[in-house]
């Protein structure tokens, strides 16, 4: 498939969560694009209920009347996704239900709306598509860094602060329900991925989809791109209103149907209290008195509940959930003015004996596995002289062991960006 760059670009506004219930996704937007494109057609949940699997999912609920589709994907997957659900059931669209404002979601809008079709969302949802637009600019150079994908070569003209175009026709609050064809749809607020989203149950069906508040990793409570606040405890909440529901069918947005009540209770359940596990640790730190960093080193999930760390990280969340409750200060009087750490870097590695004495104890530490540590020090040799070859190497070689351990989707998408950008500036100098 032929896509312009900027076509992607445009539409790359949030990550995606684990596809297909695969252990790793790529971060090469190409490969993500693939995801799906093998479909010949869609998958049957029941028989009103079908699949179109891509960037994320697209769901056709059939009735006597008319039908709906729940999420509309990305726009490179609308057309094969419009294709598939369609040879099932190509009746009138007489609803569109979009579970968050996330691109990946709402992307494929326009291939599926049709002269007099409603499309319901949550009442956040305007504010989050301002939010988005507010920060075009910030998310065009994350985006890009995430994705691999160019860096923009000129800022986006600044939209204003409520400068989205807001497709919804229907929005509530905390809940809406209709009647389509003898089906009922009952939508509930369930902010977790985002303050705006919510779940669709079919009572008929004892289906619930739950969008992106379930999928087969711990969840993205924080996320490196940059977000608002994700709360632990609206994720929760959330996971025990669907709980409360009994579904016989749970259906997320990324990743395929899960059947059955007690395999649904056991997953759910696991899921929930993982989250409550880092949230609960966590606070409990905070009182104690720990600092972030301490805590984001401590904290693991028992056993029982470790649910795999394939797209969210918990060290990520305990940051996430610390410094959403209390913001960045620390109590150390050097963080509450506007000159960094990295300003006196060059003075201490003046003091170490040049920039070339600290480049070469990182490289000894990136030799020996200690990374970090490495970039730490390649930073400050970097400072005091920006085009030093060792630490360059230094930096290089400690990225790349990071890479190699790497088991998160996210995190391999920033570490082929720093990877990229430290070889760039090796290349430059030759």
């Amino acid at each position: 498939m032929r896509l312009h760059r900027a076509f992607i670009f445009a539409w790359l506004l949030f990550p995606l969560a684990v596809l297909a219930q695969q252990d790793q996704v790529p971060a090469n937007p190409i490969t993500l694009i693939r995801v799906g494109q093998e479909q010949t057609q869609a998958t049957k949940i029941n028989e009103a209920i079908f699949q179109a699997i891509g960037f994320s999912n697209t769901f056709l609920i059939t009735t006597e009347a008319g039908n709906v589709i729940i999420d509309t994907s990305m726009p490179f997957n609308a057309t094969l996704h419009k294709r598939l659900l369609t040879a099932e059931n190509a009746g009138p669209i007489k609803y569109i239900i979009l579970t968050h404002a996330h691109g990946d979601h709402t992307g494929g809008l326009t291939a599926w709306k049709q002269p007099g079709t409603q499309i319901i969302a949550h009442k956040q949802h305007a504010e989050f598509q301002h939010y988005m637009a507010r920060l075009n600019g910030f998310y065009a150079l994350r985006n890009a860094a995430q994705f691999s994908l160019p860096m923009p070569a000129a800022p986006a003209a600044w939209p204003g602060n409520y400068g989205a175009k807001i497709e919804p026709t229907i929005m509530f609050d905390d809940k809406y329900e209709f009647e389509l064809g003898g089906v009922k749809f009952e939508l509930l607020s369930t902010p977790g991925e985002t303050y705006d989203h919510l779940t669709v149950w079919l009572p008929k069906y004892k289906a619930a989809f739950v969008g992106d508040n379930y999928y087969d990793s711990f969840p993205n409570i924080y996320t490196l791109r940059g977000t608002q606040p994700r709360w632990a405890l609206d994720y929760i909440n959330s996971l025990n209103k669907v709980l409360a529901l009994k579904p016989e069918i749970l259906i997320p947005s990324h990743g395929m149907a899960v059947f059955g009540n007690a395999e649904i209770t056991k997953r759910v359940t696991r899921y929930r209290d993982a989250i409550q596990y880092v949230h609960d640790e966590t606070v409990k730190g905070m009182n104690a008195g720990k600092d972030v960093w301490t805590l984001m080193n401590e904290i693991k999930l028992p056993p029982a509940l470790d649910i795999g760390e394939s797209y969210g990280k918990l060290s990520w969340s305990v940051r996430g959930i610390y410094e959403g409750y209390v913001g960045y200060f620390d109590l150390n009087p050097a963080t509450m003015y506007e000159q960094p750490a990295k300003a006196i870097y060059p003075d201490v590695v003046k003091l170490a004996g040049g920039p070339e004495t600290i480049a070469k104890l990182a490289m000894e530490r990136a030799q020996n596995g200690q990374a970090v540590e490495a970039l730490h020090l390649s930073e400050m040799a970097l400072t005091a002289e920006a085009n030093n070859q060792t630490a360059l190497q230094a930096r290089l070689k400690a990225l790349e062991v990071l890479r190699a351990r790497c088991r998160n989707s996210n995190e391999r998408g920033w570490l082929d960006f720093s990877i990229a950008q430290t070889k760039k500036a090796l290349s430059e100098k030759k």
